[in-house]
């Protein structure tokens, strides 16, 4: 491939992934997984740097273009929690530290679920923005958009459950289960589901018009980043005593294992499907 080429591919990625509500929800991903005694002030001058940068690249890339539900609520939300940790007392100050992550995983989900309710789930302002006018009224269109909405409030809802297990049940806010892999691993699974479900309705949508294109990815290619944390979970557990050995030696060959089998069947798929 050619240096011109390779470049051109990169930007359409990088172009993809700005226009992706993946990086509007950024700051409140930095802000959940962060967060903590003695980082508070980190978390959260990251979440408001990142709020505002989003917003300045939205505009550079798309002079006069509206803003964005998640862009309005970024900004308002981290740029308030930052004056209330300036202005706070040591015990406000403190319980920042021990809850401020749960607070932003649960206002996010309400966000997510508010949009919802008021029938513009918030990837719908992405969405269209990469979809012709013509398809924004579609079922499936709408459809794909309430169920990647819905995946993200599902993400937090258990990003804040496991945060407040840890802080409230088990009294450590730096428990690695509780406090990091649980969280990533309901931030990835909504990722790959941000990735992979519009490719699905695409597919089906095509296939139901008889017309070419490529075929439904398989399912096996949803859960492979998964099966993949499974390995440096397994790592983690090993190294900081977070659970006995075997389980650590355990979740790692089940990680290397289940990415195996599941890219088996991802490349088997497309075999499968031009032979029906």
């Amino acid at each position: 491939m050619s240096q011109g080429r390779t470049d051109t591919a990169a930007g359409g990625r990088l172009s993809h992934l700005l226009d992706s509500p993946v990086i509007g929800m950024s700051p409140w991903i930095a802000m959940s997984v962060l967060v903590g005694p003695g980082r508070f002030e980190l978390a959260v001058s990251i979440a408001l740097a990142l709020a505002v940068a989003i917003v300045i690249v939205g505009r550079i890339r798309r002079p006069g273009s509206s803003f964005k539900i998640l862009e309005i609520a970024d900004v308002v939300f981290f740029a308030v929690m930052a004056v209330i940790g300036i202005f706070a007392s040591p015990g406000t100050h403190r319980w920042l530290e021990n809850y401020s992550g749960e607070v932003a995983s649960i206002a996010l989900m309400a966000l997510a679920l508010g949009s919802m309710a008021c029938r513009v789930p918030f990837t719908l302002q992405y969405a269209r923005e990469q979809v012709p006018r013509e398809f924004w009224g579609e079922p499936r269109f709408l459809r794909t958009n309430y169920y990647i909405t819905g995946a993200w409030a599902a993400a937090f809802a258990v990003a804040a459950i496991a945060g407040a297990y840890g802080d409230l049940v088990l009294h450590n806010s730096n428990n690695p289960w509780t406090g990091w892999i649980i969280q990533i691993a309901a931030i990835i699974a909504a990722l790959q589901f941000t990735q992979w479900y519009p490719d699905v309705a695409r597919a089906r949508s095509l296939r139901e018009q008889n017309l070419p294109g490529p075929p439904e990815p398989p399912l096996s290619s949803l859960f492979i980043p998964l099966a993949g944390y499974l390995t440096p979970v397994g790592i983690v557990v090993l190294v900081s005593g977070a659970g006995p050995v075997w389980l650590g030696v355990a979740l790692i060959v089940l990680g290397i294992v289940l990415v195996k089998s599941l890219s088996r069947d991802k490349e088997a798929e497309p075999e499968v499907s031009r032979s029906r």
